[in-house]
């Protein structure tokens, strides 16, 4: 029998002994994950309690829903005050930046307000043949051309017969004062120069006022000189460029709106383009009708009075008011109380004319505005920017009329068919026409 080498067998009992102790570590892990079994003898252990049951919430049956409690009107009129608050916030800082900017807007304002006026001949020349830029420069020459001869023409007027009329108001305070002398208001004489006295005091102790008030003029000339000028150039750029105008102005608005806004343009260029040839017209038929009266009344300067009426014609019933008083004045301090009130009658008897038959008749429903709300416009327009937002306020409101009448129609639907393709003129023009509301569609024939 072979022997078998001692490194052999040593080499066979380390294994042994390593296979031993792997079996015993298996053995405990085995244990450890195994759950020991209670003894025979161990007592029984009690089954788990059950979870508790969630205990029900009650809510007391007189105590609702805050919201609910809160009635109806109020929330509507809560939930319509925060709005309605966002909105005018909205609107004073909207006024507060056109208060800050007052000379530009009311250029700009003044400049479409020309070319509403003069657009049309652009237009006339353009389909006679002329290019746009040759159209453009012959109406906006000849437009400021007869513009600047009336201006020259007035100041002609007026120096020319400054003398007269001095010495014609000069007899007139001394015919009025004859006249409170002998009148029946038994004014003494002593009462007049007591004040004609304090007339002078009043003068001499606010001169510096006075002082003051001519150098705000110059300043006040300087901005009148730059909003012309502005004006010009504006008017210039809205002829020649005033379809890319529009469409770049309409990309400022949302891809939604587009369409509707684009819709809406044409409508409100057609109707400022139609108050302000109304108001030219009815102006001019004014001015001619109250200068002749004045003329054969025998009133100084009537010519210079017929421009200013002409002038004051484009501020609604306020600018008529205001012309025929200062017509009437110069009226009772050159020739007396009898041609004061022929002048009156004149006048009266025309701005008649004027509102029953001229307006109704030239505008007709291009321009619907209330007369309430044209008292209203003009007198917020004038407290908010003077003479320049009285101008402008009635168009503004006569063009935000038709635009919102036109956007609520184009989301209802019904918009009178007569009106639904109106041709782009002027500075709305388009390249391509916008695109038609939509068609409700007819009943279904039973």
């Amino acid at each position: 029998m072979s022997r078998v080498p001692g490194w052999l067998g040593r080499l066979g009992a380390g294994l042994s002994e390593m296979g031993e102790r792997l079996d015993e570590r298996r053995a405990e892990v085995e244990k450890e994950h195994t759950e020991p079994e209670p003894p025979a003898d161990a007592p029984a252990l009690a089954e788990p309690a059950p979870a508790p049951e969630p205990v029900p919430v009650t809510i007391a049956r007189d105590r609702p829903d805050p919201a609910l409690a809160v009635p109806w009107g109020v929330r509507v009129a809560a939930e319509a005050g925060w709005r309605l608050l966002i909105l005018a916030g909205t609107l004073w800082v909207l006024m507060r930046v056109i208060s800050a900017v007052q000379l530009v807007v009311l250029a700009f304002a003044a400049a479409l307000l020309v070319t509403a006026l003069l657009q049309p001949t652009v237009a006339r020349l353009i389909r006679y043949g002329f290019p746009r830029g040759v159209a453009t420069a012959l109406t906006a020459i000849l437009g400021f051309v007869v513009i600047g001869l009336i201006g020259w023409f007035v100041t002609w007027q007026v120096m020319a017969n400054i003398d007269n009329l001095s010495d014609q108001v000069q007899n007139g305070v001394d015919d009025l004062r004859n006249w409170l002398l002998k009148g029946p208001f038994h004014v003494t004489e002593k009462q007049i120069n007591q004040i004609a006295k304090n007339l002078r005091e009043a003068i001499g102790a606010n001169t510096d006022q006075i002082t003051s008030f001519g150098l705000e003029g110059v300043q006040v000339i300087v901005e009148a000189l730059t909003g012309i000028l502005l004006s010009i150039f504006s008017t210039l750029f809205l002829l020649y460029d005033g379809p890319r105008i529009w469409q770049w102005s309409l990309k400022l608005v949302p891809a939604a709106a587009r369409p509707a806004m684009a819709g809406a343009g044409p409508r409100a260029w057609r109707t400022l383009t139609a108050y302000v040839r109304g108001t030219v017209i009815v102006a001019l038929i004014d001015a001619i009708c109250i200068g002749i009266g004045i003329y054969f009344l025998g009133v100084p300067m009537a010519v210079p009075l017929a421009v200013f009426i002409f002038l004051f014609s484009f501020i609604p019933l306020v600018g008529a008011v205001a012309s025929g008083a200062l017509a009437v004045v110069v009226a009772l301090v050159t020739q007396g109380v009898v041609v004061a009130l022929l002048t009156l009658a004149v006048v009266l008897l025309v701005q008649q004319i004027e509102g029953h038959i001229l307006q109704p008749f030239i505008l007709g429903r291009a321009v619907r505005v209330h007369p309430l709300a044209v008292v209203l416009s003009v007198a917020a327009g004038g407290m908010i920017a003077g003479i320049g937002g009285a101008v402008v306020a009635v168009p503004l409101v006569a063009v935000t009329n038709t635009v919102v009448s036109y956007l609520k129609a184009y989301s209802q639907g019904t918009e009178p068919p007569s009106r639904q393709s109106p041709k782009p003129r002027g500075a709305t023009a388009l390249s391509s026409t916008p695109p038609e509301p939509p068609q409700p569609e007819p009943p279904a024939q039973s």
